[in-house]
């Protein structure tokens, strides 16, 4: 599969995450939610696993920062709950989607990526569509 179609199809699901996160704690705490959450990504972690014949690769560094891919995700997901229980989902989602403005600041710094001029341009476009967005 072409990473752009790849992309495409993950935005696509990440819309869809947004909005049933919305529905799911219209009707469950954000605890709760959370949990059953965590229970749709164990089953879709076990269909891939179905997939890679159950031998996935093994590789301790690798497997340490999957873990801790993992954790983040786990723990962002709990404060986008409760946002989510307590705010505006388009001002949640619109707030909580620039999260590629830490990778991007991550990467920079610690893995040496650079950032072009019209980059940095398209992040201050995205800084401001938080700015209207949220008012």
């Amino acid at each position: 599969m072409h990473w752009i179609t790849a992309s495409f199809l993950a935005l696509i699901s990440f819309g869809l995450w947004g909005l049933f996160t919305k529905l799911a704690v219209m009707h469950l705490d954000y605890k709760s939610a959370l949990i059953y959450q965590t229970l749709g990504v164990l089953v879709i972690g076990l269909i891939t696993l179905g997939l890679v014949e159950f031998k996935p690769m093994s590789n301790l560094k690798g497997s340490g920062y999957a873990i801790l891919t993992g954790a983040a995700y786990s723990i962002g997901c709990l404060f986008y709950f409760i946002a989510a229980s307590k705010g505006k989902i388009i001002t949640v989602v619109t707030l909580t989607a620039l999260y590629p403005l830490i990778t991007i600041m991550l990467a920079y710094f610690l893995l040496s990526e650079s950032v072009s001029l019209k980059q940095c341009l398209g992040i201050a476009f995205a800084l401001i569509a938080i700015l209207l967005m949220s008012t």
